[in-house]
């Protein structure tokens, strides 16, 4: 049987509701008898906003510490 990885992120998760519409579709997925790997991203706007608040606190943050700061 196939694995199938979905991703979600966004505005796909930017709610409570939107989160339950998620989670739904993932039960059913597995109801139909199929393997997923879920990833789930940052809610809508979130990465936008951690990356000015690096910036409020140095103007220039150095690639490196911005990658460990979106991909935690």
């Amino acid at each position: 049987m196939a694995l199938y990885v979905q991703k979600f992120g966004g505005t796909s998760v930017g709610s409570i509701e939107r989160i339950q519409a998620v989670a739904d579709k993932i039960i059913k997925f597995r109801q139909d008898g199929h393997d997923i790997v879920v990833v789930v991203s940052a809610m809508s706007g979130e990465t936008n906003r951690l990356i000015e608040l690096a910036k409020a606190i140095d103007s220039d943050p150095s690639a490196r510490e911005l990658d460990v700061l979106v991909s935690t």
